[in-house]
């Protein structure tokens, strides 16, 4: 009984470090092993719960490997066709401007198919927060190669490494949404580590209350890995990114407002 009683005075919110949001729900996560985008949905259900948010947030989820994120997080979703989420963030937040809205997207959404919308959105200053997922690669569809998909870097479309002659650099879209003057705030973060998730967790956070200033588009890139597409382990996969994704996709801000 005595010991009972002891273990009810240690479980108290303050030390419940690992304690579950209830915005998740108790579907399972459909992600590969090590997979990025399982940490990134939990701080940013987290954040969303923290900031009282959850009857005011409308979440836009793309088509890619996180096309089921509206299963795992509870709050308003819109499905938007590939690539098209910028568009639809825009309606939804002009006609409710009162709500916070974001994006969610992968490489391929974004920086591919999505181009167009994305860069027009920045640069229109729209007021919502697009979060982007970079593992240079396409993960869902088969590990193609991606625009993000890094020089020598192999997929299964470029088997013996990206040839920079045949199939063109790289493009950096952070780099590019960061000289546009309708953006706020800019910065690029990983979740590989308990101390880049922290950070992440920092970075989106200022991004979700800066909506509040109606100052322009926000945008957080996450790099990540894709264990799968990449062929390695989820150990060997960060190593790798931290090695050779970093480098060209340094973490950090680009953007930050003024009176920072």
């Amino acid at each position: 009984m005595a010991e009972a009683t002891g273990i009810k005075e240690i479980i108290k919110p303050e030390n419940l470090v690992y304690r579950k949001t209830p915005l998740m729900t108790d579907n399972i996560l459909h992600y590969c092993p090590g997979c990025g985008h399982s940490t990134a949905h939990r701080i940013l259900a987290e954040i969303i719960e923290e900031e009282g948010l959850q009857q005011d947030a409308i979440g836009i989820s793309p088509v890619g490997c996180s096309v089921f994120l509206y299963n795992y997080i509870d709050i308003d979703w819109q499905e938007a066709a590939h690539g098209r989420a910028p568009a639809l963030a825009t309606a939804i937040k002009r006609l409710l401007p009162d709500k916070f809205v974001f994006t969610y997207q992968g490489d391929g959404d974004l920086a591919a198919i999505g181009t167009g919308e994305t860069i027009h959105a920045c640069n229109r200053g729209e007021n919502f927060l697009i979060i982007f997922i970079n593992n240079g690669i396409y993960g869902m569809t088969g590990g193609q190669m991606a625009p993000t998909t890094l020089p020598g870097m192999r997929s299964s479309t470029s088997p013996a490494g990206r040839d920079v002659k045949l199939m063109g650099n790289p493009l950096n879209i952070t780099d590019i949404i960061a000289t546009l003057q309708g953006t706020y705030y800019v910065t690029r973060q990983s979740v590989h580590s308990p101390a880049s998730v922290r950070k992440a967790k920092r970075a989106i956070r200022k991004a979700v209350q800066y909506q509040k200033l109606n100052k322009g588009t926000c945008f957080v890139e996450i790099v990540s890995n894709c264990p799968s597409g990449w062929k390695m382990s989820p150990t060997q996969a960060n190593k790798w990114m931290e090695e050779n994704m970093f480098p060209f996709y340094p973490p950090g801000d680009l953007k930050v407002p003024e009176e920072m």
